[in-house]
């Protein structure tokens, strides 16, 4: 029997082709629910990352990023509405693992961290209930979510550091004598001093920000794409490099009567403008625009959406990987707040050290402790400034740990810091690491010990430090911790103060840690 070929194929799957039924409106809410449900369940996070928003220049861009994220997610509505539609379960563990983050993060009071986490969860939240497809194509807009974060503050110091570097070399390049002092420098002029405003920062984000969209938009090739972020990065901080050097040589050529004052940040931001024009003008010389379409054809319809009753379990599966952690902290938080005797400080020096006015008008900037600490003591070694800081259950906003709490800030003060390092001092018979900083001013330099107590350990280390307070609040302790800073004058040579400070600790520092140890168990 002959087959009759002028028959149409059949299909061996009509629903693989066929458009898919419209979805029921009851089950967009329940997806526009699920989009929502990390604003609720990390509602404080949220709220702490608007704060900064609004308190913060270097960040008010953030208040753009969700929408910049939404109109790039329209423009590509054409291209988004033929895929699939249905929940991606393998995203549900990684949702799992952004609650955990997230969890570690509030417990170290590491809001950046959470933050992060938050942002994510956003993301994911996204791709579990629309799907992978869809995730696919909007892996750039969804991507751009953590641009929000308030992130940036870690690279001030070194951006300081290399525009100071460069300030003084093109200085020198240009024939002008220049003594440096750390990240102060003087010239026949004036003096000058590199702080966190001139850092760059602002600058950097701003153009990464801006250089991410741009590449996005502009280019269709990963390589493309790439080396136009790098280019972002690289040009604001070579520029802010010579901004500042220009600023110093206005300042000296007009007998420091201009870019002294306001109009040092005005020329900054007209500099950093026209640059940042400069770069996005040169970089369009290289665009790849999107084909143009044949015809205007009609969107093609949506070949597959998953049953109602699936989304409806995706939801429910999205709801406790993001929600248990919350609820979690609230358990643990419960038993932190336990009654505790007041915290007291008191310390009698050993013989041989009294009680002395205090060395300097110099200050830890660090937020206000449950009890402090600042007093000075004089013995046949010298002068020793105690500066005792004492946590516990401290407010929101005040951490022990933070890349906020400073030996010196330019913004409160005279007071600079002149270089750190990590070195080990042998007290009664033990070793202990500790972190040296030269903190001075015009006429005064400070050698200063610090270190951090958490629940009768030490640590120099920030991060480790953050893990034991973690590790205090899993075990349901007590978050008692403490700052301490020993400091001790110098002229010329550290190792002066360095004698001093190791003989107060020698005599004194069982008796401190004995005060310490005191308030943790009572």
């Amino acid at each position: 029997m002959t087959p009759d070929i002028s028959a149409p194929p059949r299909s061996v799957s009509p629903t693989t082709t066929a458009p898919a039924a419209p979805v029921a409106s009851s089950t967009w809410l329940l997806i526009g629910a699920v989009l929502l449900l990390p604003f609720l369940a990390y509602f404080g996070t949220a709220r702490a990352i608007v704060a900064i928003w609004q308190r913060s220049d270097t960040y008010a861009h953030g208040f753009v990023i969700l929408p910049i994220c939404l109109w790039l997610i329209w423009q590509r509505r054409d291209d988004l509405r033929p895929l699939p539609l249905k929940p991606w379960w393998p995203a549900l563990p990684l949702l799992a693992a952004c609650g955990l983050a997230w969890l570690l993060a509030e417990l170290g009071d590491v809001a950046v961290v959470s933050q992060y986490a938050f942002a994510a969860t956003l993301a994911l939240g996204a791709v579990a209930i629309l799907g992978l497809p869809l995730g696919r194509a909007m892996a750039f807009p969804l991507f751009f979510i953590l641009f929000g974060v308030p992130f940036g503050e870690v690279f001030t110091d070194p951006l300081i550091n290399v525009t100071a570097n460069f300030t003084v070399d093109a200085l020198r390049a240009t024939g002008i004598p220049v003594f440096r002092e750390g990240n102060s420098f003087t010239i026949p002029s004036g003096s000058w001093s590199v702080v966190e405003a001139c850092s760059g920062v602002r600058y950097l984000i701003s153009s990464v920000t801006l250089g991410c969209v741009f590449a996005y938009l502009t280019y269709r090739t990963a390589r493309r794409r790439a080396l136009f972020v790098l280019a972002a990065i690289i040009v604001p901080i070579v520029a802010n490099g010579m901004r500042a050097y220009l600023i110093v040589m206005i300042g000296h050529l007009s007998g420091m009567t201009m870019a002294v004052g306001v109009d040092h940040l005005v020329y900054g931001w007209v500099f950093f403008g026209i640059v940042m024009f400069l770069l996005f003008w040169i970089g369009s010389f290289w665009r790849q625009d999107q084909p143009v379409a044949e015809s205007a054809a009609p969107p093609a319809p949506r070949t597959y959406a998953a049953p109602p009753k699936q989304f409806a379990l995706a939801a429910l599966a999205i709801a406790l990987a993001i929600g248990i952690w919350p609820l979690y902290l609230n358990y643990l938080e419960r038993g932190q707040h336990q009654a505790a005797a007041a915290i007291d400080l008191a310390l009698a020096p050993a013989a041989g050290w009294t009680a002395a006015p205090a060395l300097e008008d110099w200050r830890p900037t660090f937020p206000a402790a449950g009890a402090e600490l600042h007093q000075a003591y004089a013995g046949t070694a010298g002068a020793v400034g105690v500066d005792l800081l004492y946590y516990r259950n401290p407010p929101e906003g005040t951490k022990l740990i933070s890349s906020m709490n400073r030996l010196a800030s330019s913004e409160r003060g005279s007071w600079t810091e002149r270089g750190a390092t990590v070195r080990v001092e042998n007290v009664g018979g033990r070793a202990l690491e500790l972190r040296e900083t030269t903190v001075g001013r015009t006429g005064a330099k400070l050698l200063v010990w610090q270190w951090y107590w958490i629940d009768g350990a030490t640590t120099v280390s920030g991060f480790k430090g953050k893990l034991m307070q973690v590790q205090q609040k899993l075990l349901h302790r007590r978050d008692d911790g403490a700052a301490i800073m020993l400091s001790a004058r110098y002229d010329e040579q550290p190792d002066e103060a360095r004698a001093t400070l190791r003989a107060w600790m020698n005599a004194n520092l069982p008796a401190l840690e004995s005060t310490l140890e005191r308030n943790r168990r009572h």
